[in-house]
């Protein structure tokens, strides 16, 4: 991808080696909503993944009654390495990249866009919807408009997801900033709302799978109109996002952690749904195709 040089955000706040957080206390009763794109593009997946490679209650993650002892995601005030300088400059990049494309669009429809802040924090965070833990993934917050990662959830996406690739990296964040466009247009409120309205979980569930595939239209729709206007993706880039977008499908990360796959409990959508939406976002870079909400096949 050809970030290098590009504008940096403004909008970028670094809390990361910032302390203050204490990884063993709970969520204080607020928690993150799962129906407004809360617990993000890893969401409950990654939590489940990361209960069972350390060896702990996925609930407790959730909750956010881990001890400091058994999680991996402490927090360091070692000095910043050059690499998590570079990975810090990267995602502002992108986010600024998100920005130019997000303020063209919305200024077309005769709206204005608000543009989101992102934080970057090491391992635990204080967010407008709750105090929240790395192990939860990156996430969106409604609540004050802002985007959370802890950049170690890149070396997860690369060393157990098998994602590499900055390209990947970037989809991650236009997937998140996919939440905020959501959250501006009013798409969030109607879905919490329907969601409140439905007959059981699995209703509830289904319309969280069409708030994330419209998601991850969305960050296509971005990597369409930003290449067309400042060609930033190399040969190799596409492939990179589409695996991203394949691995942390919610079909192959329930295989991978208890070896069934249950749909109706999918909260995010199959790997096959997350690499179509997305592709159907970069190859029409219409807002309209990516109507995952009247969609009849996902």
């Amino acid at each position: 991808m050809r970030w290098q040089g590009g504008r940096e955000s403004e909008n970028v706040e670094d809390r990361r080696g910032g302390g203050g957080f204490s990884m063993g206390g709970p969520l204080g009763g607020r928690g993150i909503p799962i129906g407004r794109g809360g617990l993000g593009i890893g969401g409950l997946a990654v939590v489940v993944v990361v209960s069972l490679l350390l060896g702990i209650n996925p609930m407790d993650l959730l909750n956010g009654t881990v001890p400091v002892e058994q999680s991996r995601y402490e927090q360091s005030q070692a000095p910043r390495s050059n690499a998590d300088d570079e990975l810090g400059r990267f995602v502002s990049v992108v986010l600024a990249d998100t920005e130019d494309t997000w303020n063209a669009l919305f200024q077309q429809a005769g709206r204005n866009y608000q543009e989101p802040t992102l934080v970057l924090f090491s391992g635990a965070v204080d967010s407008g919807c709750g105090f929240a833990q790395a192990a939860m993934g990156p996430f969106y917050c409604p609540l004050d408009q802002k985007l959370y990662i802890d950049l170690s959830f890149y070396r997860d996406l690369r060393d157990r997801f098998r994602a590499p690739g900055d390209f990947a990296q970037a989809y991650v964040i236009a997937h998140e900033v996919g939440h905020h466009v959501q959250n501006l247009l009013g798409i969030s409120d109607r879905v919490q709302q329907a969601q409140q309205r439905a007959g059981n979980r699995a209703e509830a569930n289904a319309l969280s799978v069409r708030l994330e595939l419209q998601a991850d239209c969305l960050a296509g729709l971005w990597a369409n109109h930003a290449n067309r206007e400042r060609q930033i993706i190399e040969p190799g880039d596409v492939e990179e996002a589409l695996t991203a977008a394949s691995a942390i499908g919610d079909d192959r990360l329930q295989k991978q952690s208890r070896g069934t796959v249950a749909p109706d409990s999918f909260t995010h959508g199959s790997s096959a749904q997350r690499v179509r939406w997305f592709r159907t976002g970069l190859e029409s870079g219409q807002m309209q195709a990516c109507d995952t909400f009247s969609a009849d096949r996902l």
